[in-house]
């Protein structure tokens, strides 16, 4: 069965729920099977209240900008069709999680809350283990996984969850987006393929490889390297498994 993975950021209009305030943005990509499909949902919300200073210089999108924009109301059904099933990917999940559980309840619908529709992973709790003791928001891992991320001026619910995209991709194995075989595309046309999709095939008449064979002196160094093995940690396994 396909792995359905949406990696999700929002923007709100300050830093904390539980003083009412409101998501303005909302940002997911999608990927299959570790394969970022080009699928995508993005929205912005106006949050029928007023933007903090602060949240305003971190994101930059204003309440003029947001006039005409829908309420979440008018997109939540949307959205959780869009998520319900697939594993969150998301950067301080408690952050995300606990405001749109906030927008979901005040609608008093049937939509469940998030963690009922999905499962959450957290990449900050990831980074914290895989680097305890270093900075770990999303442009320090940029940096530490040499990722670009020059056009990230100033913070976006969707261009933040690109970049997440790629930097989970990268904390848990590699970019696994190159596909071998046949290409995968969603019923929505959001599949991407291309070149680096394609399987690539030595051709049949090149010619055979060279074996390059050590030499006496690199054998009797190879030997002398051993013995030193064998006297630290006792007989080495390689030459347990030939002598067995």
């Amino acid at each position: 069965m396909d792995r359905r993975q949406i990696v999700l950021d929002t923007e709100t209009t300050g830093l904390e729920v539980n003083q009412g305030h409101r998501i303005i943005e909302i940002g997911c990509v999608e990927m299959i099977n570790r394969r970022i499909t080009g699928r995508h949902y993005h929205q912005y919300i106006h949050p029928q209240r007023d933007i903090d200073a602060g949240a305003l210089e971190v994101h930059g999108i204003t309440l003029e900008f947001l006039a005409g924009k829908p309420t979440f109301e008018e997109i939540a059904i949307e959205f959780a069709q869009f998520v319900e099933g697939a594993e969150l990917i998301i950067h301080n999940a408690p952050f995300d999680v606990g405001f749109i559980d906030a927008e979901l309840e005040r609608l008093n619908s049937d939509i469940a809350p998030l963690n009922e529709l999905c499962s959450v992973l957290d990449t900050l709790q990831m980074a914290r283990h895989k680097h305890p003791g270093q900075r770990n928001n999303l442009d320090a891992l940029c940096q530490r996984y040499e990722i670009d991320n020059t056009s990230r001026t100033l913070h976006g619910a969707l261009l933040d969850a690109e970049i997440l995209a790629e930097v989970y991709l990268a904390m848990t194995g590699g970019q696994a987006s190159l596909v071998l075989g046949a290409d995968h595309a969603d019923s929505s046309g959001g599949g991407i393929a291309g070149p680096d999709t394609a399987i690539r095939r030595l051709p049949k008449d090149r010619p055979p490889l060279a074996v390059l064979r050590a030499s006496a002196s690199e054998l009797e160094r190879h030997e002398r390297k051993l013995q030193e093995l064998d006297q630290s940690s006792g007989e080495a396994l390689w030459r347990q498994s030939l002598s067995s």
